[in-house]
């Protein structure tokens, strides 16, 4: 068979060139051949144009001494065979392996088959040098797809690709691009989008990746560039430079928010997104299945781009600290809940889109906050409320501001000189380092046996306050109450619920004291209140006590002083 005809008809269906294809058919045919003939040969594998055949060649050396006989022939021998060489001539002997040419195998054979060590009309490719051959040229064709795939997508990085959905392997989705099939992996998928085989999918190349198997096209429908790719086929300012999209910030599916910019003041950015009646833009987001997309104008005041992207919220004041790249924006407090979005997700793409660390905080709040720093800061000498006033309307307004202030900066306020700056910032460092309210090192004994009345099933904060203040001090107490009625009277909570408290009481003193039976637990209360009735008896006499040692002390001071009078009268008479 012509191999002519089978080079040009791969070429075409694969599109891989001649040479390389030939190469493919000389390596598979000499790795037969080696597995055929012996590998301790050096055979060579040449293409016949003409022919339209491999071609097979032994090629031996001439040499006076012969070392390895398969590769080397003495003078002697070849001056035998009828050659004329010298040492160190190479020369090459055709092996003729082909079923059709066995004759010319045999004549071969019959020449040269001494010299060679060959006898190859009886050594025709096996099965399994066939398919060792066949292996080669399936190995090298594929190899040769993957570099044309490679070097067709590497180039391409970035670009949108429409594909057509194949298979799904564990969540990735296989899309037949053409002429390779593309990964979209389940990471770089969006939450809301489904797809089924067939179904048409525009995506954009992330990567490319060199496998053993294929070139391994990534694809992406999560990634913000993807955003700027769809706008720059949306909207032909972008496309043309007039309109520049600065920054994107994505949650896939959900919401995006865009800041762009124009080099045109002619032109507004927004208004070139957004298109005539949003036609834009929602081509945009029809693309993404429905993903909300919040435009804003890009500028180069911080604080004003800040403001622009936490929108729809409207901000009615900015503090800034660029140390620590953090602003503190101040929203009335209607606007509260929609500048920080459901779950936080306005305020955290407006920090992703910024750069700066965004804290939203309420106009009652900072109110608040100003209140309690205020009450804090006047209990120390040295700080009036002028000085707090002058404090916070310069914008240092918490006391993290302030304990991080050096004094030089605060020196400069007016009516605040190096010591009282230097009074305020210790001022607010020991503020910062008191316990904060409920913590385990603000807690008093009190504090811990309110909690303690808390492990009681049905009562809260509020209750266990209500049950202390009423003198009801331990779970026994109310475990062991004799009159739920008057408890609950006392609490202030309805009589059912009061007797609901008094079982739950029980059941817990039961449970901690691991006791099984009524009787026991009725022998225990006996026991809880006897103890009770000698602690409060012991205090008593303890106070009791403490009354009569303080009365004979008062009644022992006048004699002193009567007789401290009569020295002193003594003393005079003298």
């Amino acid at each position: 068979m012509d191999l002519n005809t089978v080079i040009e008809q791969v070429g075409r269906d694969k599109g891989i060139d001649r040479e390389t294809l030939i190469e493919t058919l000389e390596a598979a045919i000499l790795t037969a051949a080696r597995r055929t003939y012996g590998p301790q040969r050096e055979i060579e594998a040449q293409f016949n144009e003409d022919s339209g055949e491999v071609e097979l060649f032994q090629i031996v050396t001439v040499n006076d001494s012969v070392d390895n006989p398969f590769r080397e022939v003495s003078t002697e021998e070849i001056e035998k065979a009828g050659f004329s060489a010298e040492a160190g001539d190479e020369l090459l002997f055709q092996i003729f392996y082909r079923d059709d040419d066995k004759e010319r195998a045999r004549s071969q054979d019959a020449r040269f088959g001494e010299l060679l060590k060959l006898e190859s009309s009886k050594s025709t490719f096996g099965r399994i040098a066939a398919q060792t051959a066949k292996q080669v040229i399936i190995q090298r064709v594929r190899e040769a797809e993957r570099d044309i795939i490679f070097n067709e997508y590497k180039d391409r990085v970035g670009d949108m690709v429409t594909g057509i959905v194949r298979r799904f392997e564990k969540g990735n989705i296989i899309v037949d691009l053409g002429r390779a099939d593309a990964i979209l992996p389940r990471r770089e998928q969006t939450p809301r989008e489904s797809y089924r085989p067939g179904d048409r999918v525009q995506a954009m190349i992330k990567e490319l990746q060199r496998s053993s198997r294929s070139p391994q096209v990534v694809l992406t429908r999560a990634d913000p560039q993807l955003i700027i790719n769809l706008f720059g086929h949306e909207v032909p300012e972008i496309y043309e430079g007039i309109v520049r999209i600065v920054a994107v910030a994505r949650e896939p599916g959900v919401r995006t928010k865009v800041a762009v910019y124009s080099r045109d003041s002619d032109v507004d950015p927004v208004g070139a997104c957004v298109g005539m009646r949003g036609s834009r833009v929602q081509a945009v987001v029809q693309e993404l299945h429905g993903e909300k997309i919040d435009i804003v104008p890009y500028v180069e005041d911080s604080a004003r781009f800040v403001t622009n992207a936490i929108s729809p919220a409207e901000v009615s004041k900015v503090l800034i600290d660029e140390h620590n790249m953090t602003m503190e924006l101040i929203v009335p407090d209607d606007q509260l809940s929609l500048a920080i979005g459901r779950g936080g997700q306005n305020v955290r793409l407006a920090a992703q889109l910024t750069g700066w660390n965004l804290d939203i905080i309420s106009e009652t709040r900072l109110k608040s906050l100003m209140k309690e720093a205020r009450e804090s800061l006047l209990e120390f000498d040295g700080i009036d409320e002028d000085m707090v006033s002058s404090l916070f309307t310069l914008g240092y307004n918490k006391l993290e501001y302030l304990a991080q202030a050096n004094i030089e900066e605060l020196a400069q306020i007016p009516g605040i000189n190096s010591e009282q700056a230097e009074i305020i910032i210790d001022a607010a460092d020991e503020i910062l380092a008191r316990p904060a309210p409920g913590s385990p090192e603000a807690m008093t004994p009190e504090d811990y046996e309110r909690q303690a009345l808390e492990e009681i099933r049905g009562v809260g904060p509020k209750v266990a306050a209500k049950l202390y203040e009423a003198g009801y001090l331990k779970i026994e107490s109310i475990a062991f109450a004799r009159d739920t009625e008057a408890m609950a009277k006392a609490v202030g909570i309805p009589a059912k619920k009061g007797r609901q408290l008094w079982y739950a009481a029980r059941e817990l003193v039961q449970a901690k004291q691991g006791i099984e039976t009524e009787e026991a637990l009725e022998l225990y209360g006996l026991e809880y209140a006897s103890a009770k009735a000698n602690a409060a008896a012991a205090a008593v006499m303890a106070k009791e006590a403490a009354t009569v040692e303080a009365a004979a002390a008062e009644a022992a001071t006048p004699k002193e002083d009567a007789a401290e009078e009569q020295d002193d009268a003594a003393g005079e008479e003298e």
